[in-house]
């Protein structure tokens, strides 16, 4: 398969129309405003529907309807728009229905700046709603990743009938790399739980929400528990004999990888554990680390320690758990590698 260079946001849009997304509805906002561009004409290419809503509240109740109908529906949006689709996130969850979310995040609570951050970890992986509900989110740090795992995102909503979140960052959607983008998908719309209206004189369902079901307590723990069982997504870096290991996601995770590199050239035991799935959090990777590993060193372009509290959780706080902040900036690979040695003294 030949690779194209792409921009992070477009490679993403054009992977989740070959994983079979009909239908976008959404409104622009930096930094990733490219998705909603790329869209408006390729989705009509293959047949699909494209719709830049009035706002983000409209947008993510039209992706409801969609996932309704049984569509692979998308909807993206970064920092204040981010939250303000919270409240149907939390519908679609409800109704046990397939959907793929992005937030490509950027800098600042409120209206915040179109600066890069990775500060919506806490949003994201919080619940996406309220109530009794969770998303499976997973955390590109490449284009090309994010070309995978949107095309694995459609799959898992609907294995799962769970809506999925691709937590992206500006500086994975800006960048261009090259990719390899998969063949065009054949997609089912005819599912069993998809509302179609009359069908053979009758209705084959009417999607409301599950909670009236019969043990629905025990039913949507037992979903849930076999998510965190079988999705758990990590990739581990020298960590089999590191005296420190980093934990970051994203674009940081990348600038970690440069600071094992030259550590250990410097004769330093540094390693990194990346999380690929943010919910769940890969606690089986914290398993395979050095089980004499001194400390732990989270590395993320936030104002405040966010993916520091699942690290202690995974790590049974058995040894200490430091934390290192970018804020809007890319941390340098020498600044990490001298606060990781301090945590050996």
């Amino acid at each position: 398969m030949a690779c194209v260079l792409m921009k992070g946001n477009d490679a993403l849009s054009e992977a989740a129309v070959r994983a079979g997304c009909r239908f976008f509805g959404g409104y622009p906002i930096t930094p990733q405003s490219e998705i909603l561009e790329y869209l408006s004409w390729r989705l009509p290419e293959v047949g699909g529907t494209f719709i830049q809503a009035e706002s983000e509240l409209a947008g993510i109740n039209m992706v409801y309807g969609a996932a309704a109908a049984g569509m692979r529906a998308l909807t993206t949006s970064s920092g204040p728009g981010f939250s303000l689709l919270q409240e149907g996130i939390s519908y679609i969850t409800s109704a046990e229905l397939p959907a793929v979310f992005v937030d490509v995040q950027r800098y600042g609570s409120g209206l915040g700046d179109i600066f890069q951050a990775q500060g919506d970890y806490f949003l994201a992986t919080g619940s996406g709603g309220h109530g009794d509900s969770r998303l499976l989110v997973l955390a590109p740090a490449s284009v090309q990743e994010s070309v995978d795992l949107i095309c694995l995102a459609f799959d898992k909503a609907e294995e799962y009938r769970n809506p999925c979140l691709i937590l992206s960052d500006a500086s994975i959607a800006q960048m261009m790399e090259p990719v390899e983008l998969p063949e065009m998908k054949e997609v089912n719309l005819d599912h069993p739980w998809a509302a179609k209206g009359k069908h053979g004189g009758d209705f084959k369902r009417i999607t409301s929400t599950m909670y009236y079901i019969k043990d629905f307590d025990t039913y949507i723990k037992a979903k849930y528990d076999r998510m965190i069982e079988n999705e758990q997504r990590w990739e581990s870096v020298q960590t089999a004999d590191a005296d420190v290991v980093l934990v970051a996601y994203g674009i940081s995770s990348r600038i970690c990888k440069e600071a094992v590199y030259f550590a250990r050239k410097q004769g330093i035991r540094l390693g990194l554990l990346r999380p690929i799935s943010l919910f769940p959090f890969p606690v089986k990777g914290f398993a395979e680390v050095n089980p004499d590993v001194k400390a732990y060193l989270t590395v993320e372009m936030s104002a405040l320690p966010q993916i520091e509290r699942d690290v202690k959780i995974a790590c049974g706080q058995k040894v200490p758990v430091e934390h290192f902040l970018g804020g809007m900036h890319i941390p340098e690979y020498t600044t990490i590698i001298e606060k990781a040695v301090s945590l050996l003294k």
